[in-house]
């Protein structure tokens, strides 16, 4: 059942995205403004992550995935009963007693409110407000000693509630997404990146890992959809694999800062690619 509250908001704000996310986009949308199309009806974003680019745009339709299966249990639950949402949330306390009882919750034994409500806690108030699952899928990022941090905005979360009514949520391979694409839809595709070198290690917020055969995939699907008139835009690391494989396409830099890094040296500016079809 959808429970909407009536509410009195400043229309025209921009949307803020919820959560922090690795990767997340919120940093670069002046750089991508433009990048993007003039106009975008329908989008379909099938690593959805924190959600900046769909946040931003905000377009009459839209098809948004993820694999992480907590990422989307905590989309619908905002989308559709966002005051038990907000209920449940006022019961938290910020404590590190608190926080690892929160963490060691079982949540296939909770409900969708209430396992919302933990994913919104522990990505608050983890340390540098990071998301990550080993191999069981387990989260097992430590408290982050946060003392005056807010654990939800009602007002934006209210906004965003309404926003995602406008989309499909879907949990899943992002191939899933893309079955229902069709000629002149937006599709943009925002993967685990590539590692920058053979050692680095890319920390994950799922139990599947993406590597070299993923990013294989996803260049053959990037080429399917331009060939099925989709007007495609795709981020990832600034690497010889990756230009290789968009060799051909419109390829342009863009300069982003590493938010999440256990040290604070690994966390200056990068150079990133956009790749594109239009």
């Amino acid at each position: 059942m959808i429970t909407i509250s009536v509410h009195s908001w400043s229309k025209g704000l921009p949307l803020k995205p919820v959560i922090k996310w690795a990767g997340g986009k919120s940093q670069l949308i002046a750089q991508f403004l433009p990048l993007f199309p003039s106009k975008v009806n329908f989008l379909v974003e099938p690593f959805f992550g924190g959600g900046a680019v769909f946040f931003h745009l905000n377009p009459q339709k839209a098809i948004i995935a993820d694999k992480s299966e907590e990422l989307m249990n905590f989309y619908r639950v905002v989308r559709d009963n966002p005051d038990q949402l907000i209920a449940d949330i006022k019961r938290h306390v910020n404590t590190k007693e608190y926080y690892y009882q929160v963490r060691s919750l079982d949540p296939s034994q909770m409900t969708d409110v209430e396992r919302a409500s933990r994913f919104l806690y522990l990505n608050k108030f983890a340390y540098n407000g990071l998301w990550r699952v080993n191999s069981k899928g387990l989260h097992n990022v430590p408290y982050g000693y946060y003392k005056n941090k807010r654990l939800v905005d009602e007002e934006n979360l209210y906004r965003i509630s309404a926003t995602l009514r406008k989309a499909r949520i879907l949990c899943g391979d992002f191939s899933l997404a893309l079955e229902e694409t069709e000629p002149g839809m937006f599709v943009y595709l925002d993967p685990p990146y590539h590692p920058l070198s053979e050692t680095a290690k890319f920390t994950s917020y799922t139990a599947a890992p993406f590597g070299k055969e993923e990013q294989l995939r996803l260049a053959q699907a990037f080429h399917n959809l331009d060939k099925q008139g989709c007007r495609v835009m795709l981020s990832n690391s600034d690497t010889p694999f990756t230009r290789e494989l968009y060799r051909g396409y419109d390829l342009v830099e863009v300069t982003a800062r590493r938010s999440i890094n256990c040290k604070a040296e690994g966390r200056g500016l990068i150079t990133e690619l956009v790749i594109r079809n239009y």
